[in-house]
C-alpha cells in the first residue's frame, strides 16, 4: 500500500519524541540503528533527527556520545552526511558546550583536512565555524583556516572566509591576527570581487581592540575611494555601521560619513545608508550622537526621493524620538522643522505607509511632551496637527485590506497619546466607534484591531476610574474647599459608547457570515464585560449574551463566559457555563464546566444575595434588586457550592492534566468564605452569649482586661488566626506559581493584602495593642486587580468608623461588630475577578530531575554500609514552552535542598544508653546554574550508624530578579544504614537457664 499512496515508510522508529517515551538510551538506539544503515537516505535521516533529541533529552552523557559517533560518520561518509552532520552542529549550538570531550571530537572531524576533496575540507571548514563558540582558541584550527585562505579553489576559500567570520566573532587573537591577512586579500588584485564582498563583512567582527577597531576603520575608509562600485559602497558602509555600533568611538565619524553619502545619486545606497542610521540610532549607540548631527539629518530629508526611502527617515526620527534625550533636543530645536516633514509625508495620501509613520512620530512627539508637563505652545500645534490628521488616516486605512499594518501602527500610537492626555482619548474613543459602528463592511483583520484598540483604550480609563486617591490629586486642588461631599466619580468614556457597541454586536450575531467574525464577536464581547466591569449588566446586555447561546459555537461561548468571569459578571458567565456543559461530551470538560457554573453561582449569591435560577427567571431590567437571602445564608449556600465545585474539579483533573492551582485557589476560596461565615456567627453570638459573671475576675488574674467582655474576645481572636492562616495560604500558592501571568500574580498579591487587612482590622478591635498595619505593595496594573484593590481601599475607609479608644480604655461592643459586618459586606459584594492563571497557562517551565543512587524497586530502601557517607548525584533538564514570545520570568539559577531524617532508629541493647543532643535531621543546600537547560549538583550526605532515613529532595526555581519559587519537583527515597558486623558488642551473659543448654552449631 504505500507504494500506491504515496507515503514514505521508515524502517526505525519517526515517533521517538513523543510525550510517552522518556528512556533516551532507547531512542539513540533506534538512530544508532538508522546510521548502520546500508542506505544512505536512512544514514541521513537518522543524523536529521538528532537536534530534536537534543532539544528532549539535552544530557552531556547523551549529547557527547552522538557527536563522538557523528564525528565517525563525517570522517568516513560522503560528502551529503557530513553536510546533514553541518547542519546538526549548527540547529544544536546551545547544546555544544556540553560535549564532555571537545578535543576527541575536533580531532577526529580534522582527519578530514588531510583530503584531496576540497568539497570535503570545505565542509570541515564550515563545520569548525559552526561549533567555534567552543574552540575560539584552537591554534590549528586558526592555522587551517589561514591556510584555505590561499587555496585555488573557490568553495574552500568561502567556507574558509565562512569560518574566517564565525572565529572572530569569538576569539580576539584570532581577529587581530586575521586583520592584516584579510586587509592584504582586499587589496589584492589577484582576488576576484565576489570574493572581495565575502571579505568585507568579517570585517565587522574586528572590535575587540580599540588599535585592530582603528585600523579596521581606516582600512575601509580607503577603501571607499578605490572601490566606488554600487556592491562595495553598500558592503563597506554596513560593516563600518557595525564596527561603529560596537565600539560607540566612531559613531560621531560614522554619522559624518553617512551624512556624505545621503547625496549619491543611486537608490541602493541610500537605502543603505539610511538603514545604517537606523542601526546608529538604536539605544546603545544614540546617546554618541553630536547634537549637529540631527540638525544635518533632518536637513537631508529633501534627498529622500522615494516612498521607501521617507519611510526609513521617519524610521529613524522615531528611534530618535523614542529617547528621552533626543527628544527633547528635537521638540526644543527642531519642532518647526519636524512639523513641517511629517505634514509633507502626511498629505501624501497615497501612500499610507509613510503617512502613518509620520503620525507615529509626531505622536511620539506629544506623548513625551504631555508627560513632562511641557508648555502648551511647545506642543499644541502637533496636538492640533494630530487631531487634524488622525480620523481621516484611520478611515483610510480601515477600508483596506492591505493597509492593516498602517492601521495597527495609527491605532497604537492614537492609544499612546490617550495614555499622556485623556482629553484625546475621549475623542479618539468617539473616533473609532464612530468608523466601527459603520453600515461599511471592513476587511475582517481591520475590524479586528479597532475592536482591540477599544479594548485598550478601555482598559486605560478604567485603571484611572478606580485609581487611588494618591498625593498628585490633592495638590490639584490645593485651593479647593474642604467638604464632607464625596469625590466626584470617575467615569469611563466607553459607557457612553456603550450603546453603538452593543449595537454592532447584535449586528455581527444577526448575519449569516457570523461564523466567519467570531474573533470580532469574542473582542466586542470582552469590551462590553470590560466597559461594565463592577456594575449591573442591564437586561439588554444580558439579552445580547442570551441571543449568542443559540448562534455560536461551544468554544466561542466558553471564551466569552471566560472573559465573563475574569470581569466579574458571574450570572452571564453561569448562563453560558450551564448551557455548554449540557453539550459537550468529553467527561472531562464536562466537570471543569459544572465546576466554573458552581463557582459563578455561588458569586451571584455573594454578590446580588439571589440564587442563579431565580435571577434566570426574575432578571431585573436596570438595577439590582434588593438581596432575599441575609449575609448568614448567603455565605453558607457560597460555601457549600465551592464545595461542590472543589468534587467536580477533582473529577475533571488527571495525570496529564491535574488543575494543581484551580484546586488550591478553590480551597483558599472556600476556607475564606468559611472564615467570613465565622465571624457572621461572632456578630449573632453576641447577643445570645453574654460575659460570664466570673469574666472581671478572669480578666484581672489573666492580666487581660479585654477578657471581661466573654466570649467574643476570644472568637475574634480565633477569627484573627484564620484569617492569618488563609494569608499564609495565599503566599505560598504565589511561590508556587512561577509560569503564572502578571495578572494572577497581581490579584493573588490583592487577596493577601485583604486577608491581612482585615485581620488587623479584627486584631485592632480584640487586642489592646494591635500590631503595624499591613503595607499594601501593589495597586494594581490591571483593571480587574486595580478594582480588586480599591475594594481593600474601602476597607481601609471604613475602619476609620471604629470608636476611637485608648489604648487602655477599650471595648468590644455592637458598633465594633457592626463595622466588621460592614466589611464582609464590601467583601462579598465586590464581583471576584478570576484570575487569567485559572483558564490559561500562557507558559510552562518544566524540572525533570534523575537522581542517583536509585533502589532497584520503588518498595525497597537504598543500602548503605555504616560509617560511610552517601553521595548522591543530581541531574536535571528544563523544558520552556510558551505561547508568546516573551516569557514572563526565566529561571536563573535552581535551588537543591536536601533533608535526611531518621524514620526508624536502630535497635538498641538495653545496656546501651540513647546519645544525648543526637540530631537526627540533615539538611543541605546547593545552588546549580543551569548550562543550556540542563543542570547537575551532588551531595555528601552524612548518616549515623543503623536504622532507615527518609531522604527528601527538593527544588527551588530562582528568576532573574532574585526571588525564589516553590515550584521545583520533589523527590524523595529510603536509605537503610547496614550495621558493622566487626563492630557489635560482646554476647550477653547467660542466665541459670542456659548454663546447661548444649551449643549448636
Amino acid at each position: 500500500m504505500a507504494h500506491l499512496t504515496g507515503t514514505r515508510v521508515s524502517t526505525f522508529n519517526e515517533c521517538f519524541l513523543n510525550e510517552n517515551e522518556h528512556d533516551s538510551n532507547a531512542v539513540l538506539m533506534e538512530l544508532d540503528k538508522g546510521l548502520r544503515s546500508a542506505k544512505q537516505g536512512i544514514q541521513c535521516e537518522a543524523i536529521v533527527r538528532f537536534p530534536r533529541l537534543f532539544e528532549k533529552y539535552p544530557f552531556p552523557i547523551l549529547i557527547n556520545s552522538s557527536f563522538i559517533k557523528l564525528a565517525e560518520f563525517f570522517v568516513s561518509g560522503s560528502n551529503l552526511l557530513r553536510f546533514w552532520v553541518l547542519r546538526v552542529c549548527q540547529q544544536s549550538e546551545n547544546h555544544l558546550d556540553k560535549i564532555l570531550n571537545i578535543d576527541n571530537f575536533v580531532r577526529r572531524i580534522f582527519m578530514v583536512m588531510h583530503s584531496n576533496d576540497p568539497v570535503a575540507r570545505a565542509l570541515l571548514l564550515r563545520t569548525l565555524g559552526a561549533v567555534s563558540r567552543v574552540i575560539p582558541e584552537k591554534q590549528q584550527v586558526h592555522h587551517a583556516i589561514r591556510r584555505a585562505l590561499d587555496s585555488h579553489d573557490t568553495v574552500e576559500v568561502e567556507a574558509a572566509i565562512y569560518a574566517s567570520s564565525c572565529f572572530a566573532a569569538q576569539s580576539s587573537s584570532f581577529a587581530i591576527s586575521m586583520c592584516a591577512k584579510i586587509s592584504d586579500m582586499i587589496e589584492s588584485l589577484q582576488v576576484p570581487v565576489p570574493m572581495k564582498l565575502l571579505l568585507i563583512p568579517v570585517l565587522r567582527h574586528m572590535h575587540h581592540e580599540a588599535t585592530t577597531a582603528s585600523l579596521v576603520s581606516k582600512l575601509c575608509m580607503d577603501l571607499l575611494p578605490k572601490y566606488p562600485a554600487q556592491s562595495f559602497v553598500v558592503a563597506i558602509i554596513d560593516t563600518l555601521t557595525q564596527l561603529s555600533s560596537r565600539t560607540l568611538v566612531g559613531v560621531p565619524g560614522q554619522l559624518e560619513v553617512l551624512l556624505d553619502f545621503m547625496q549619491d545619486l543611486r537608490t541602493p545606497v541610500r537605502i543603505q545608508v539610511l538603514r545604517s542610521f537606523n542601526e546608529l540610532a538604536g539605544r546603545q549607540s544614540v546617546h554618541a550622537w553630536p547634537k549637529p548631527a540631527i540638525k544635518a539629518l533632518i536637513g537631508r530629508f529633501e534627498s529622500c526621493t522615494n516612498s521607501q526611502e521617507q519611510f526609513l527617515f521617519l524610521s529613524i526620527l522615531l528611534k530618535l524620538s523614542e529617547c528621552p534625550l533626543t527628544c527633547q533636543q528635537l521638540l526644543r530645536e527642531h519642532r518647526e522643522a519636524l512639523l513641517r516633514l511629517c505634514i509633507q509625508c502626511i498629505s501624501k495620501l497615497d501612500d499610507y505607509t509613510t503617512a502613518t509613520q509620520a503620525m507615529a512620530v509626531l505622536s511620539v512627539l506629544v506623548a513625551f511632551g504631555l508627560k513632562k508637563e511641557a508648555s502648551g505652545e511647545q506642543v499644541e500645534d502637533i496636538l492640533h496637527m494630530v487631531n487634524l490628521h488622525m480620523e481621516g488616516l484611520l478611515l483610510c486605512t480601515a477600508k483596506r485590506a492591505e493597509c492593516t499594518r498602517d492601521l495597527r501602527r495609527v491605532l497604537t500610537y492614537g492609544i499612546r497619546i490617550t495614555q499622556a492626555n485623556a482629553e484625546f482619548g475621549t475623542s479618539f474613543i468617539e473616533i473609532v466607534t464612530n468608523t466601527l459602528g459603520d453600515k461599511i463592511a471592513y476587511p475582517p483583520a481591520n475590524a479586528e484591531l479597532m475592536c482591540e484598540a477599544l479594548v485598550g483604550l478601555c482598559e486605560h480609563f478604567q485603571l484611572r476610574k478606580y485609581a487611588f486617591s494618591t498625593a498628585e490629586e490633592l495638590i490639584e486642588d490645593d485651593n479647593a474647599m474642604d467638604t464632607d461631599e464625596p469625590p466626584v466619580p470617575k467615569v469611563n468614556p466607553m459607557l457612553a459608547r456603550l450603546p453603538l457597541i452593543l449595537h454592532k454586536l447584535n449586528t455581527i450575531i444577526d448575519q449569516d457570515n457570523c461564523d466567519q467574525q467570531l474573533r470580532t464577536v469574542e473582542i466586542l464581547s470582552a469590551l462590553v464585560l470590560q466597559t461594565t466591569m463592577g456594575c449591573y449588566l442591564p437586561q439588554k446586555v444580558v439579552q445580547c449574551f442570551e441571543k449568542c447561546l443559540g448562534r455560536l459555537n461551544c468554544w466561542t461561548l466558553y471564551r466569552i463566559a471566560r472573559t465573563a468571569s475574569r470581569y466579574g459578571h458571574h450570572y452571564v458567565a453561569a448562563h453560558i457555563y450551564t448551557k455548554v456543559s449540557q453539550i459537550v461530551i468529553s467527561d472531562h470538560m464536562h466537570y471543569f464546566l459544572v465546576a466554573l457554573s458552581q463557582i459563578s453561582q455561588a458569586e451571584c449569591i455573594l454578590n446580588y444575595g439571589l440564587e442563579y435560577s431565580y435571577m434566570r427567571d426574575n432578571y431585573a431590567p436596570k438595577a439590582a434588586p434588593e438581596p432575599l437571602m441575609p449575609l448568614m445564608k448567603r455565605l453558607e449556600m457560597a460555601s457549600n457550592l465551592y464545595q461542590q465545585a472543589l468534587a467536580s474539579l477533582r473529577a475533571c483533573s488527571s495525570p496529564q492534566h491535574p488543575c494543581t492551582f484551580q484546586l488550591e485557589y478553590l480551597k483558599i476560596r472556600a476556607q475564606f468564605l468559611q472564615t467570613l461565615h465565622l465571624a457572621v456567627t461572632v456578630k449573632n453570638a453576641q447577643v445570645i452569649v453574654p460575659p460570664p459573671a466570673i469574666a472581671g475576675s478572669l480578666a484581672q488574674n489573666s492580666r487581660d482586661y479585654l477578657q471581661k467582655f466573654g466570649h467574643v474576645t476570644n472568637q475574634l481572636r480565633k477569627l484573627v488566626k484564620a484569617l492569618k492562616a488563609c494569608e499564609e495560604t495565599y503566599a505560598r500558592l504565589y511561590k508556587s506559581s512561577f509560569d503564572a501571568d502578571h495578572v494572577t500574580l497581581e490579584f493573588l498579591e490583592v487577596a493577601e493584602f485583604q486577608c491581612a487587612l482585615f485581620a488587623h482590622i479584627i486584631e485592632s478591635i480584640c487586642y489592646a495593642t494591635p500590631p503595624e498595619p499591613p503595607v499594601f505593595l501593589t495597586t494594581g496594573d490591571h483593571p480587574e486587580t486595580r478594582y480588586f484593590a480599591a475594594s481593600c481601599q474601602r476597607m481601609e475607609q471604613m475602619q476609620k468608623n471604629l470608636p476611637q479608644e485608648p489604648a487602655n480604655a477599650k471595648t468590644i461592643s455592637n458598633r465594633h461588630l457592626d463595622v466588621i459586618i460592614a466589611q464582609i459586606e464590601i467583601i462579598t459584594k465586590t464581583p471576584l475577578c478570576l484570575p487569567r492563571y485559572f483558564f490559561q497557562i500562557l507558559q510552562s517551565t518544566q524540572i525533570k530531575l534523575s537522581v542517583s543512587p536509585q533502589p532497584r524497586s520503588a518498595t525497597e530502601p537504598v543500602n548503605v554500609q555504616s560509617g560511610s557517607n552517601l553521595v548522591i548525584k543530581v541531574e536535571g533538564v528544563l523544558q520552556h514552552f510558551s505561547k508568546q514570545q516573551k516569557h514572563f520570568r526565566r529561571v536563573e539559577s535552581v535551588q537543591l535542598s536536601l533533608t535526611s531524617q531518621l524514620i526508624t532508629p536502630p535497635p538498641r541493647s538495653s545496656q546501651e544508653l540513647p546519645k544525648q543532643g543526637a540530631n537526627d535531621t540533615v539538611t543541605l543546600n546547593q545552588i546549580v546554574k543551569p548550562q543550556r537547560d540542563f543542570l547537575s549538583g551532588s551531595f555528601l550526605l552524612p548518616i549515623s550508624s543503623g536504622g532507615h532515613f527518609q531522604v527528601t529532595l527538593e527544588t527551588f526555581v530562582v528568576d532573574e530578579n532574585g526571588i525564589t519559587w516553590c515550584t521545583g519537583p520533589k523527590s524523595s527515597m529510603v536509605v537503610r544504614v547496614l550495621e558493622d558486623p566487626t563492630k557489635q558488642g560482646a554476647p550477653a551473659p547467660s542466665t541459670s537457664q542456659a548454663v546447661g543448654q548444649t551449643r549448636r552449631f
